[in-house]
């Protein structure tokens, strides 16, 4: 197969893969969430803080697996700085796929969608002081 012809390793993709800004820890995040896919072995670590307007300040991530996951949670946490914590509380994953901007077959799904799951489990409850 022809990777130039695939859209799953376009070079916005592959930047996100390979160089994303969100990688990282937050020193004290608000929310935070540990997330796996066992079928494929893709990891998430997700963390966001809040600023007092209620606006998500920061989103980090960490984790491995394949490009998918790695760079579709890239691009979440792109979209999601600035967000109301509400609207992202209320992203479908509808939503999280047309931020993507690719259809995925039913097998990338989940890899598509678990640095959206992640943050869905997130912003259930904030973070627990260590």
């Amino acid at each position: 197969m022809d990777d130039a012809l695939d859209p799953l390793y376009r070079d916005e993709i592959l930047d996100h893969y390979d160089s994303s800004p969100y990688r990282g820890k937050l020193e004290n995040p608000d929310y935070a969430c540990d997330m796996d896919n066992p079928l494929c072995g893709d990891k998430i670590h997700f963390e966001l803080s809040v600023g007092d307007d209620g606006r998500i300040d920061k989103v980090r991530f960490d984790g491995r697996g394949c490009i998918i996951s790695q760079a579709s949670t890239s691009i979440l946490a792109e979209h999601l700085e600035g967000v109301p914590l509400e609207e992202a509380r209320k992203l479908t994953s509808a939503d999280a796929l047309k931020i993507l901007g690719l259809t995925l077959t039913p097998t990338r799904m989940k890899c598509g969608l678990l640095g959206w799951r992640a943050l869905q489990k997130a912003v259930e409850e904030p973070a627990a002081d260590d």
